[in-house]
């Protein structure tokens, strides 16, 4: 799963409807494989980062490469490659969290 796909899923709720098309059920619309590109389009990444807000992640940019979502941080050569970046930063440490809690569960 690339980071385009695992945002999708992890941070905007979308499923997964065919193998290029995603399904936003907040909207009931179809989105294809390539018109969300989160790392190129600022509106795209952008969204990414309003959504983070509403989860509770503070967006803050400093400069044009460089993005903070709480203690998060992440580069890239443009603003959304460091959004997506940071987003998907903070889908690795979560998955982290979430596996750790499952297993103190488990044993």
């Amino acid at each position: 799963m690339n980071k385009t796909d695992a945002i999708a899923r992890r941070i905007l709720g979308w499923k997964l409807n065919r193998w290029d098309r995603w399904y936003d059920y907040e909207k009931g619309v179809f989105i294809n494989d390539s018109d969300f590109q989160p790392g190129q389009n600022l509106d795209h990444a952008m969204m990414v980062a309003e959504k983070l807000e509403n989860l509770g992640y503070k967006f803050s940019a400093a400069g044009e490469c460089e993005v903070w979502f709480n203690d998060v941080r992440a580069t890239g050569e443009t603003l959304p490659q460091a959004i997506t970046n940071a987003a998907y930063s903070i889908i690795e440490n979560t998955s982290v969290i979430n596996s750790s809690t499952l297993w103190r569960k488990l044993c």
